[in-house]
């Protein structure tokens, strides 16, 4: 019953998605790494103020070549969000919906921008592009809250009441902005975090152009998964391994992936249609 997926091809199930993530994981790391270098810059040059005519003016200027740093950074972080959701994701969708008609041995030319693939597509590169964008703003929110700081900081040396200068080591520290700071106030290298968070949205989008193929296109009402070998269907650690299992149609739908990092795929089984003899979860 089983269609057989060799070891290449395992490694190989998103590779097209693979490739827009290299194309743009390298923009998004430089484009962060600008906000850090910015950050370094105000620092440095706000430990060089003292009392006197002048100082004044040598933080406003400081802080007002930072913010158009902070600025250009929201620009090009919107930019390279944007395309991603306008045409990175997309492509996942109709290269997943490819990928799954050669799985089942059909014509690519059967997927088609119908309205049901469109509506199934816009809520879903909605949802992704306003959780990256969160991101970004929640990280210029955090740069213009140092730069709050090191104003004043730099203001006290200026009027004469910190003597020793700001403590740079102490904005930085509050105020990292090279780090992407999860829920549970723990930090992530912004491309870990990035890498983790591209693959998860292009992974469940070209599962879902897989998965609405299968029962638009395909008219199949079961799904071989595709998964690692000790990966659960709900979540990793499920005693119900994914692998080499028969799901529902509906069951695919409600679990396209289990978990960030999950490397889950779909192959449409039209050829099991009709058969009463197979429930969700039997060995494929």
């Amino acid at each position: 019953m089983s269609t057989p997926i060799d070891v290449q091809e395992r490694t190989d199930q998103h590779e097209e998605l693979l490739a827009l993530i290299a194309l743009l994981l390298p923009r998004l790391t430089r484009t962060w790494q600008s906000l850090g270098t910015a950050q370094d810059v105000l620092l440095r040059t706000l430990e060089r103020v003292r009392p006197g005519r002048g100082a004044t003016a040598r933080i406003r200027n400081a802080v007002q070549q930072y913010n158009q740093q902070v600025a250009r950074f929201d620009r090009e972080l919107r930019a390279l969000v944007e395309r991603w959701a306008a045409t990175d994701l997309p492509t996942a969708y109709r290269d997943g919906a490819l990928q799954a008609l050669r799985r089942a041995h059909r014509d690519v030319t059967l997927f088609r921008w119908t309205t049901d693939h469109q509506a199934a597509l816009t809520p879903l590169t909605a949802t992704f592009y306003v959780d990256l964008i969160r991101r970004v703003q929640e990280t210029v929110r955090r740069a213009q809250a140092f730069s709050r700081a090191a104003q004043d900081a730099a203001r006290e040396v200026a009027a004469g009441r910190q003597r020793e200068g700001i403590d740079s080591p102490r904005l930085a520290a509050d105020h990292p902005l090279t780090t992407v700071i999860y829920a549970d106030q723990s930090r992530h290298p912004v491309e870990s975090w990035a890498r983790s968070a591209l693959m998860w949205q292009g992974v469940s989008t070209a599962n879902a152009g897989a998965i609405n193929t299968a029962r638009w296109d395909l008219e199949a009402e079961w799904m071989q998964c595709v998964d690692g070998p000790e990966c659960g269907f709900v979540s990793h650690p499920d005693t119900d391994h994914a692998d080499g299992t028969i799901r529902s149609i509906d069951e695919a739908s409600m679990y396209p992936l289990a978990h960030h990092g999950c490397i889950r795929a779909w192959i449409p089984r039209p050829d099991l249609n009709g058969r009463t003899d197979i429930e969700s979860g039997d060995p494929a």
